[in-house]
């Protein structure tokens, strides 16, 4: 038994390691993407249809077994539709740069520092605010740009974006590279049915953005005064400063641990 093992080990080269190593890889990044964009759903239902498969070939149910052989046969182009946000997402990486880039972690915190206190402050003065912190997705290609400013982040600039009397308090800040980059951004609208119908445009804008990218997007309520997070589609109401903080950290990897106030 054992000098079988050892046989079947010798065999191994390290091509087919490498082989299985990038399989792995591949794998684990689509369980990944499934678990971020939400898409289980719809996995869940095709591998029902692959058991209805299965059990019509069993119990010769010719008519829908002819229906799901068919259905299956175009699997790869109807993957294709049902997946077509995620796989766009994905190719968009390639090649797409970092958040922080050329700064050391110190710096990076403090900046993320500046946007908490400004997407908290923003809230308790109840100014209404779409905040968007670009990722790895260039976000170029799915907003109407606005003013831009290229400028330092700090709490008062992100205050007085939307303050009412400023005329782009409206449209969305953008954060790229730890700058901000633009303001009196126009955002795509959600045109996922099964939204809330009580989300205003802002929240559908934010969502919008994030079902097509991988940016992190905080909206602020002017009515309620408190902040929502939206990432990967997903929509997170009334979370408080330790989340804005910790939401920021936890997106962008940075480990650093500033202060807790």
């Amino acid at each position: 038994m054992i000098e079988n093992a050892l046989f079947l080990f010798s065999q191994i080269r390290l091509t087919d390691i490498i082989d299985i190593s990038l399989v792995w890889i591949v794998v684990y990044r689509l369980l990944l993407l499934v678990q971020r964009t939400g898409t289980a759903q719809m996995l869940s239902g095709l591998a029902i249809l692959a058991l209805g498969y299965m059990i019509s070939q069993g119990l010769q149910l010719f008519t829908l077994n002819w229906l799901l052989e068919k259905f299956f046969s175009n699997l790869f182009v109807i993957a294709v539709i049902l997946f077509q946000a995620e796989i766009r997402r994905a190719l968009a990486h390639i090649g797409s740069g970092a958040f922080f880039t050329g700064q050391n972690r110190a710096q990076d915190a403090l900046v993320i520092e500046e946007i908490v206190k400004g997407v908290m402050t923003t809230a308790a003065r109840g100014f209404g605010g779409l905040i968007v912190i670009e990722k790895d997705i260039v976000v170029d290609n799915y907003i109407e740009n606005g003013v831009d400013m290229d400028a330092k982040i700090s709490a008062e600039l992100i205050c007085s974006i939307f303050h009412p009397q400023s005329p782009i308090h409206d449209g969305a800040l953008l954060i790229r590279a730890g700058r901000v980059h633009s303001a009196g951004n126009v955002l795509p609208l959600s045109k996922n049915p099964a939204l809330d119908k009580n989300l205003g445009t802002r929240h559908r804008a934010a969502i919008g953005l994030t079902e097509e990218t991988d940016s992190l997007v905080f909206v602020i309520s002017e009515e309620f005064k408190s902040v929502g997070l939206v990432q990967s589609g997903h929509l997170k109401p009334n979370v408080e400063l330790a989340d804005v903080r910790k939401s920021i950290f936890d997106t962008f990897g940075i480990t650093f641990k500033g202060p807790s106030k």
